[in-house]
């Protein structure tokens, strides 16, 4: 169990304070997520088990929160493509190398919450949002720190993370937009897998 009188000035998360990955999270998330607390020890884990120099990918399991954190620590994002979004429901993250997918998995590990009440209250939900106390989580997530996350090591299969190329463009003849044309004779959106209700007539 990590010691109970670390300081922030002695936590330091991706070459940064505590303090300023705090800002980090305040300016880029809008708002201090316990999520993205546990995502910046989470993601300076994995650089710490990972060889120094080499060109890593991400994978997150979960869509709340954690990849937001992986998008301000790492070159990964999910619009360069270096981060896949996995929705496994696991508050887990991995790195790995792009070329050999080789590298570490990095995960809360619930056998290790019982000495941390309000860590495993937020994690298992035991409490509606609205009754846990941020201020005592946020106390305990970082006296925790690492302490609550176990570490393996992964290879990946990257043909399963490759990203997909979107080929020639086409224009749907229903909506007039440009689509890929390895989508179908018409867009997605037009084969009524868009979310919209309703979407008017664009002004000319």
């Amino acid at each position: 169990m990590q010691m109970k009188n670390v300081t922030s000035s002695e936590i330091t998360i991706c070459g940064r304070t505590y303090d300023e990955y705090i800002e980090m999270v305040k300016a880029f998330h809008g708002h201090v997520a316990p999520g993205m607390v546990f995502g910046g020890f989470m993601v300076d884990l994995a650089y710490r088990n990972l060889p120094r120099g080499g060109y890593f990918d991400a994978i997150c399991e979960t869509t709340a929160c954690l990849p937001d954190a992986i998008q301000i620590l790492t070159p990964c994002t999910v619009g360069n493509g270096w981060l896949k979004v996995i929705n496994l429901g696991r508050f887990a993250l991995s790195l790995f190398n792009k070329y050999t997918g080789n590298g570490v998995r990095i995960f809360v590990d619930s056998q290790k919450l019982d000495d941390w009440p309000e860590v495993k209250t937020f994690f298992f939900k035991l409490k509606p949002k609205k009754e846990q106390e941020f201020e005592a989580l946020i106390s305990e997530a970082r006296l925790a720190h690492t302490s609550i996350f176990s570490i393996q090591k992964v290879m990946i299969d990257l043909d399963s993370v490759k990203t997909r190329r979107r080929g020639t463009l086409v224009v749907c003849t229903q909506c007039g937009e440009g689509y890929p044309e390895n989508d179908g004779k018409i867009c997605l959106g037009c084969q009524g897998r868009a979310p919209y209700s309703h979407c008017e007539v664009p002004s000319l």
